[in-house]
């Protein structure tokens, strides 16, 4: 497997691999190592990046937490009160913010929202990717 932080991507190709992949769009991921990679840029030209888990268990959210959360230099706070059946995941780098609620929809991944303090740095929202998409980065 390729590593992600290795594969030569600028920021537009970044952004124009990442837009179509969403909620909308059930196609299995090709190449996950250029969807880490298109990530990493991503979150390169934001100053932070909002984190947002649907996930059909507390459980499987944590897990996607925790592997998308070391993918960026995160730590979450990773000791959520249980809740049982699908679930919506916060989490807010910036004011270390991160809860766990009830989720009713169908849609399951990962929201990524790129945060920039200036109107030139990237302000957008990505997803839903993947909620394993980082798994074997953080398991190998």
């Amino acid at each position: 497997m390729t590593d992600s932080l290795s594969v030569p991507l600028d920021l537009t190709s970044a952004c124009e691999l990442l837009r179509p992949i969403n909620c909308l769009n059930s196609q299995p991921i090709s190449d996950r190592s250029l969807v880490q990679a298109a990530v990493h840029r991503v979150a390169a030209a934001s100053d932070y990046q909002i984190l947002g888990i649907c996930a059909n268990t507390l459980a499987e959210g944590i897990q996607a937490l925790k592997t998308y959360g070391a993918a960026l230099g995160y730590q979450p706070q990773l000791d959520l009160a249980p809740i049982e059946g699908a679930v919506y995941i916060k989490f807010n780098p910036k004011s270390a913010l991160c809860y766990a609620d009830r989720y009713s929809g169908d849609y399951r991944g990962v929201l990524i929202s790129c945060q920039s303090a200036y109107e030139s740095g990237l302000n957008e929202m990505f997803g839903h990717l993947p909620l394993d998409l980082f798994t074997d980065a953080a398991d190998g």
